[in-house]
């Protein structure tokens, strides 16, 4: 996946942040994107504290695709992974994950708010534990305000 897909994918991600925020869920959003790096397979917002858009996204790819075809597929979302989500993209077998913002960023902002208790433990980490290769690519720094845009006053807010 190039740059430009990359950050076209990203901000795609955050429009579903955007629309899970109207709803008056937590503002995160998800892609899964064939192997081609364009088609966009699926999306996904945040539905509570528990069924994450990675996650959720993640559940729905591997009852809907072989594992064959999800190993060649990126999940893009909008901030890093956290341990569970990771966990269930690595069992699902998506084989890259792109985030915008990393979880440090995201605690940064959040605080110990009780609705979103980060853990901290990179996706990397949680990764480097398994058998298989999962390519990570992200934060992507030039397009960090961007992703927090949808979480400014979220917080405090609720």
């Amino acid at each position: 996946m190039n740059a430009d897909q990359v950050a076209k994918h990203l901000r795609r991600a955050n429009e579903v942040a955007r629309r899970a925020a109207s709803m008056g869920r937590h503002p995160f959003g998800a892609l899964l994107v064939a192997p081609d790096g364009e088609t966009v397979l699926a999306e996904q917002g945040n539905i509570d504290t528990v069924n994450h858009a990675e996650s959720t996204l993640a559940r729905t790819a591997a009852g809907n695709w072989p594992g064959e075809y999800l190993a060649r597929c990126t999940l893009v979302t909008t901030f890093e992974p956290c341990a569970m989500c990771t966990g269930t993209i690595y069992w699902a077998n998506i084989g890259r994950v792109v985030y915008g913002a990393s979880e440090e960023v995201l605690l940064a902002l959040t605080g110990s708010h009780e609705e979103n208790p980060t853990l901290s433990l990179p996706c990397r980490e949680v990764l480097a534990r398994g058998q298989k290769v999962v390519e990570v690519i992200g934060p992507v720094a030039s397009l960090e305000a961007e992703m927090l845009e949808p979480h400014l006053g979220f917080w405090s807010l609720r």
